[in-house]
């Protein structure tokens, strides 16, 4: 099985417990945390056109949607995309989710205000070929927001020792998460300096104002609930060219 397919089959296998947490997040005070801070750098335009890369089960298309916005979210896991269908239809929410792989967007150029995501970029084998398609498929003037972490440099399989026992990850079968590990350290992305890499490759292929944050995770896990993430995330945000 080729390193793409491990990842699709990892995420598969845990789309029923993701679609369980991300409801129990939509109904929880991260919803706002994590609200107020996409709103933060959103466009001052209403009804934006969004591409949510790598969805799940659609948390961030939702919080999108509930704004006013136009949301495509897309997922490689057709199971994920299946959650996010689900969480929508409940939440009587009007979203297009499609399977796609976040490295070959079926998108014409300049569709979208908007491209974000939220802990994708660490699981994808061609980073650069990823953020090159999301550059495409931007307006000019478009804002890239990806909201990630440095998980390359983490064990998964020690770090799930310190959380309690009713944190999500303490529930992921062992198998699983050495797995992760295994995938993770075969990632280009897992050997580079985080956001360090990211903010200069976006420079590279024609992106300005890219501006990193390191704190997030001060502002959205500062309870270590049963959603905490105690790896710290980062932010990046950067703008697409007006004259691109």
């Amino acid at each position: 099985m080729n390193l793409e397919d491990r990842i699709e089959s990892y995420w598969s296998k845990r789309s029923d417990k993701f679609y369980d947490l991300r409801v129990e997040e939509l109904n929880s005070d991260k919803r706002k945390l994590w609200e107020d801070e996409i709103i933060s750098n959103l466009p001052d335009k209403e009804n934006l056109k969004i591409l949510d890369v790598g969805c799940g089960p659609g948390f961030f298309s939702v919080i999108l949607a509930s704004l006013g916005h136009k949301v495509v979210g897309i997922d490689l896991t057709k199971s994920m995309i299946e959650r996010a269908e689900q969480i929508a239809d409940m939440l009587d929410y009007d979203i297009d989710f499609r399977v796609m792989n976040a490295q070959e967007l079926d998108f014409d150029d300049e569709e979208f205000d908007v491209v974000i995501s939220r802990n994708l970029t660490w699981t994808l084998p061609d980073i650069e070929k990823a953020y090159r398609e999301w550059y495409r498929v931007l307006k000019k003037d478009g804002v890239l927001l990806n909201f990630d972490a440095d998980y390359g440099k983490v064990s998964f399989k020690e770090e799930v020792k310190t959380l309690g026992e009713d944190h999500a990850h303490s529930k992921i079968e062992v198998d699983l998460m050495e797995e992760c590990d295994s995938i993770k350290e075969a990632l280009v992305i897992s050997k580079r300096e985080r956001p360090v890499w990211d903010k200069e490759y976006l420079k590279q292929i024609g992106f300005e104002s890219c501006k990193t944050d390191y704190n997030v995770s001060e502002r959205i896990y500062k309870v270590k609930d049963d959603f905490y993430n105690p790896t710290p995330m980062f932010k990046v945000c950067a703008v697409k060219m007006a004259s691109a």
